[in-house]
């Protein structure tokens, strides 16, 4: 049996206490990195925080962290719903809420609500099952007091009807919703309506100033104010789900061949722009 000498023993002892220092040095390197780890995922978590996500209704491609107007039709962007906001390196994703992809210009679908309205006759009406369903419809939005836009609009849609004669009212109807309910009785629409000679197939609609909020805002046209609402035609069909809009003093040509188009469920993105008018 071989003996270690003194000198070998206390030689190896020196080794075995290296050997567990460094163990143990190691181990608290392992922890410390671990527990820096876990305040990383605990700084990654608190960086997730909730933000609001404003689209346009009709354009669902616009996206805003901010209140504003579309930059392709001008009309308000709608609060569609808080979305988690990530901080990635110092920079900040948006997660989109909605990832289906729609072509620019048209949606494939528009939820509208069925509200009770009253037409320019007094006649008591569902928005959306007698003036909507399976039909084909062009919008605008109007107030009778108004001295700027709405007579415009209004003689806009009064062309365009001279020009498709009996097909108003046939392959197409229009609406023009007051976003002035509190003022605008169905007297004083059919009156206003009468200066341009509305004919059938044009509904002028108010009713109860909280089912025409409703209505204004799932329409994509509500406003603080009455002066602030935008000059848009909305242009649908509703049994093809085709929806689109655009400018509501477009020449009359070009409103015409927009609505032939989404009569035939067709919408061409160039057709949806309008010229103002200078």
């Amino acid at each position: 049996m071989n003996r270690q000498s003194a000198p070998e023993r206390l030689c190896k002892a020196l080794v075995l206490t290296v050997m567990t220092l460094a163990g143990i040095g190691f181990e608290a390197h392992a922890f410390e990195k671990a527990r820096g780890g876990d305040k990383d995922s605990q700084h990654h978590k608190t960086s997730i925080k909730q933000v609001k996500s404003y689209v346009c209704p009709m354009h669902p491609e616009v996206r805003s962290t901010k209140r504003g107007k579309c930059p392709k039709c001008k009309m308000d962007l709608r609060l569609e719903r808080a979305v988690t906001s990530t901080a990635v390196t110092g920079d900040q994703t948006l997660l989109a809420a909605n990832t289906a992809s729609r072509a620019p210009g048209y949606a494939r679908k528009m939820v509208i609500p069925e509200v009770e309205v009253l037409d320019q006759n007094g006649n008591a009406l569902n928005f959306y099952s007698d003036l909507i369903k399976g039909k084909t419809v062009a919008i605008n939005f109007i107030f009778t007091n108004c001295t700027t836009i709405c007579p415009p609009l209004a003689a806009t849609f009064a062309r365009v009807q001279k020009e498709m004669g009996d097909k108003v009212g046939r392959d197409v109807h229009f609406i023009s919703i007051s976003v002035d309910p509190l003022t605008d009785t169905p007297e004083r629409l059919k009156a206003w309506g009468a200066k341009f000679k509305a004919g059938p197939g044009w509904t002028f609609v108010t009713g109860n100033k909280e089912q025409i909020d409703k209505l204004l805002y799932a329409l994509g046209a509500s406003v603080s104010r009455r002066e602030d609402h935008s000059p848009t035609v909305i242009v649908g069909n509703d049994l093809k789900g085709v929806w689109t809009r655009t400018y509501g003093l477009a020449r009359t040509t070009q409103l015409e061949e927009l609505i032939m188009n989404v009569i035939e469920g067709n919408v061409d993105e160039s057709l949806t722009k309008g010229t103002p008018k200078p």
